[in-house]
């Protein structure tokens, strides 16, 4: 299973980023999304930056981790609120801008 973590960038080097999330700091290549601020969030897979994520949307990723480690771990899911609006939940506006969002920083919209 191929996971990307959200992580948040604290330093900034030419084409790199040390960066930190869930327990582990890592120098992460910026090659695919380009510069982030210091403070900004990223998906990194593998020691890179895949696409840059609002706070927000870092909080979401987190939360669905979080079920996924607690469904591994065998623990209860809290199906009620799993802290992050689930894709059945969506209204239609909102689903169809998430299926339509750029994965990449220089993607076009499908």
């Amino acid at each position: 299973m191929c996971i990307g973590i959200p992580m948040r960038v604290m330093a900034r080097e030419p084409g790199f980023a040390t960066c930190v999330g869930r327990g582990s700091t890592c120098r992460v290549s910026l090659a695919l999304t380009g510069d982030v601020d210091v403070g900004g969030w990223v998906l990194v897979f593998k020691d890179s930056a895949v696409e840059s994520l609002s706070a927000a949307r870092a909080a979401e990723v987190n939360s669905a981790l979080d079920l996924l480690q607690a469904a591994l771990a065998g623990e209860p899911l809290p199906l009620d609120d799993p802290g992050f609006a689930l894709p059945s939940a969506m209204p239609l506006e909102d689903l169809t801008v998430l299926a339509e969002r750029p994965r990449f920083a220089d993607q076009e919209p499908r």
